[in-house]
C-alpha cells in the first residue's frame, strides 16, 4: 500500500456524474479542485451494502465541507450510467438519492490503481484522501470492505489542516475545532501538557 501523504495527489480525467446530475465524459480532478481543498474517497461498488450509508453520510455533511472550501469526489469502478441510476434510486429502495457531489467512473481501474487502493478482487478499498489547495495529500486512511468510514473524522482532519495552515501550530491528540493547538517546540509541548494532559 502506497503512502501518498506529502506527495501530489494523482490527477485524473474520467467520465462522471456531477452533483447537479449532469453526466460529463471528461471530468478533470485538477481543474475541478483548483483553489480548493479536496476529499477523494473510493468505495467498492454502487448498489451494495455499506457504500450507500457512506455516500449518504457525505451528502448530509456536504454543506460543512463547502463551508471549508472542500470539493468532495466519490470514485468507484462503476460506469457513469450506473452512478446516475443509483442517484435516481430512492434511499428507501437502497439508492443514495440526489447526492450533491461528483461521482467518478473508474471503469478502467486506473484511478484506484494510481491511489493504490485496488483490492485483490478488483474493486476499490474504502480509501479516503484529503488534498490541500496545492494538490498535495495531507491525510489518507484506508478501510477494508466491511468497515464503514466516520465522515465527521474527515471534517475534523480538514479543520486540523486549516488550523495548522492559519496559525502555524500543530494539533495534538483528539484536537477539535475551538481547542488549543500546540507550538511545535519543546516549550510548546511542555506548556500544552501542563494544561491539557489530563484531557488526553
Amino acid at each position: 500500500m502506497a503512502v501518498l501523504v506529502g506527495k501530489r495527489a494523482p490527477d485524473f480525467t474520467a467520465a462522471a456524474v456531477l452533483g447537479n446530475g449532469e453526466i460529463t465524459e471528461k471530468y478533470n480532478f485538477a481543474e475541478a479542485t483548483k483553489g480548493k481543498y479536496a476529499v477523494v474517497f473510493f468505495y467498492p461498488l454502487d448498489f451494495t451494502f455499506v457504500c450507500p450509508s457512506e455516500l449518504i453520510a457525505f451528502d448530509h455533511r456536504l454543506e460543512e465541507f463547502k463551508k471549508r472550501n472542500v470539493e468532495v469526489i466519490g470514485v468507484s469502478i462503476d460506469s457513469q450510467f450506473t452512478h446516475a441510476a443509483w442517484r435516481n434510486t430512492p434511499v428507501d429502495k437502497g439508492g443514495i438519492g440526489q447526492v450533491g457531489y461528483t461521482l467518478v467512473a473508474d471503469v478502467k481501474h486506473e484511478i484506484c490503481r494510481a491511489y493504490d487502493v485496488e483490492e485483490a478482487g478488483g474493486v476499490a478499498l474504502r480509501g479516503s484522501f484529503l488534498v490541500d489547495k496545492n494538490g498535495v495529500v495531507q491525510h489518507q486512511v484506508v478501510n477494508n470492505l466491511p468497515l464503514g468510514r466516520d465522515i465527521d473524522e474527515m471534517i475534523r482532519m480538514v479543520d486540523a489542516l486549516q488550523f495548522h495552515e492559519q496559525h502555524g501550530e500543530v494539533c495534538p491528540a483528539g484536537w477539535n475545532k475551538g481547542k488549543a493547538g500546540m507550538k511545535a517546540d519543546a516549550n510548546g509541548v511542555a506548556a500544552y501538557l501542563a494544561s491539557h494532559a489530563k484531557e488526553l
